[in-house]
């Protein structure tokens, strides 16, 4: 008898269960409602020409509608780009073009840029619009709720074609390789790798911290109803709310970034102490590196609950780490669970455990690809063996095949002949007591071709003065070898960091492009 593994199961055996929650509302999305709600929007596709290997978009806050919207595609065999909502309209409007979106789907909280969309998507056949409507566009309920609530008479298993965020250059579409094409089929799915691991089942309640256009809050949470399980989204992250949450619907699974773990632990004790987390069985983080040591303080809180996985948006491996592995080898991300690490010098010759270099995992085919893009496909694969594949990260393996990641390529700073990571240095002023958040970056100086500069963001009530900047590099001694302490310092009142946790590094980079601003510490 086949497992039921997917919306439409759960909605015949348990149509009244949650299949999402609003955290913040309270509002309800029965598996019954959803699945009569995307089957309509898949019916609406369809009739709109759409078909298998089409693609959609969406372009919605954390949202209730995202959820059918997803299943809408999943269902019919669709690929569906989540695009970042905090995008500018030029930005977004590349995105959809690329993509070559037939629909979109957009709400009235995103009006402003929406309405900027109207004429530089032709692309775009229809244009739908929850919550409210404005010219140019069509009310989303009114156009589904003509439409049969039924399944369509044949369903394919559809996917994502989601795009990098754009920290170190454009954003580039990936297309991952599709493992099954029918719900039916009993083809091992690797999307779901990462689910059994982690034990997801039928009684699991899901929190969903971050935003839903990202690969991984989609992913998991998309991935919860083909387990029967519920999602409590939410709609912004706060670090005193989301524990409330676990307490309210005794959430047993989360996902977390590194910074909302910061953000958590600098929480005053009677507030990290003051709700019931005693539900709550796997807390997984991922999409950044976590310092070693905001790691441990979580792991003395929250237990051995803490698990941490590294993979990017092109599915192109993935390694995994628990929290007694983490005790034992602090600082890694832990061993392959899908595929086989190879750390590799420039010329694509395979390093010894303790040297550096860039991560590529071996795959029995090529997992993914750069839509419409060849060339950057190509740059992807390891130059003699096009199985293996690298999506920029640099770090080393251990003797006993641990992990550990040292940054992105794209970051190294180059000072005076050195190579610097600036990592190391961004994790030793995270725990600082005045420091809120921190980034390092490399800028351009006439002596040493690069310099480290630290740009910080104070933590609530703290004065950014020369004598912090001086007291955070003494902070830093002993901390980090000498060549990597910062040469300047300088204060912002609010670091450009993405909701999903990802430093936008190339607007700082920009900002510090002139050597004149880089000579002496700017407060």
């Amino acid at each position: 008898m086949r497992m039921p593994n997917y919306l439409g199961d759960f909605a015949a055996l348990t149509p009244d269960k949650p299949a999402v929650i609003n955290g913040t509302t309270g509002e309800t999305l029965s598996y019954r409602e959803l699945d009569e709600r995307s089957n309509r929007l898949a019916h609406l596709l369809y009739d709109q020409g759409l078909r298998r290997g089409d693609r959609i978009a969406m372009l919605l806050e954390n949202h209730m509608r995202c959820f059918e919207v997803a299943w809408a595609a999943f269902r019919s065999g669709l690929l569906l780009t989540a695009v970042n909502r905090f995008l500018t309209a030029q930005e977004a409007s590349y995105i959809l073009e690329d993509s070559g979106a037939q629909v979109l789907i957009s709400s009235l909280a995103m009006a402003d840029v929406a309405a900027q969309l109207t004429g530089t998507t032709p692309h775009c056949a229809r244009r739908l619009m929850v919550d409210g409507v404005i010219p140019g566009w069509e009310p989303y309920e009114q156009a589904v709720a003509g439409a049969p609530a039924q399944r369509l008479a044949q369903e394919w298993v559809g996917a994502t074609l989601l795009y990098s965020s754009g920290t170190t250059g454009r954003p580039k579409g990936i297309v991952r390789a599709s493992a099954r094409e029918r719900f039916e089929d009993e083809t091992p799915d690797p999307r779901l790798v990462m689910m059994r691991r982690y034990n997801f089942d039928a009684d699991s309640v899901y929190l969903s911290t971050a935003p839903l256009y990202h690969a991984a809050p989609l992913s998991y949470a998309t991935n919860v109803q083909f387990f029967g399980g519920t999602v409590v989204f939410m709609p912004k992250f706060d670090a005193q709310a989301s524990l409330a949450l676990i307490e309210r619907y005794r959430v047993t699974h989360s996902q977390w970034v590194p910074t909302m773990f910061i953000r958590l632990l600098k929480l005053p004790h009677a507030s990290r102490e003051a709700f019931d987390l005693s539900s709550h069985r796997v807390a997984i983080h991922a999409a950044a590196p976590c310092p070693a040591e905001v790691k441990r303080r979580m792991i003395e809180w929250w237990g051995p609950i803490v698990m941490e996985y590294y993979g990017g948006s092109e599915g192109n491996g993935l390694t995994a780490i628990d929290s007694q592995e983490a005790l034992a080898h602090p600082g890694s991300v832990g061993r392959a669970v899908l595929g086989v690490l190879r750390i590799c010098d420039d010329d694509g010759h395979e390093l010894p455990p303790g040297q550096n270099g860039l991560i590529y995992f071996e795959r029995d085919r090529l997992p993914f690809h750069y839509h419409r893009d060849p060339g950057k496909t190509r740059a992807a694969q390891h130059p003699r063996h096009p199985n293996w594949t690298a999506i920029g990260d640099i770090g080393h393996l251990d003797a006993d095949g641990y992990l550990y990641l040292t940054d992105r390529l794209f970051y190294m700073i180059i000072s005076g002949g050195v190579n610097i990571y600036p990592q190391a240095i961004e994790d030793a002023l995270a725990l600082h007591p005045s420091v809120q958040d921190a980034a390092v970056i490399g800028v351009p100086d006439a002596e040493m071709g690069e310099a480290v500069k630290a740009v910080i963001e104070p933590a609530p009530g703290v004065a950014p003065t020369p004598a912090l900047a001086e007291a955070l590099i003494a902070f830093l001694r002993g901390k980090v070898a000498s060549y990597m302490l910062p040469r300047s310092v300088d204060f912002i009142d609010e670091m450009p960091r993405l909701p999903t946790g990802k430093l936008y590094k190339r607007a700082l980079r920009e900002r510090y492009a002139k050597p004149e601003l880089n000579q002496e510490p700017q407060t």
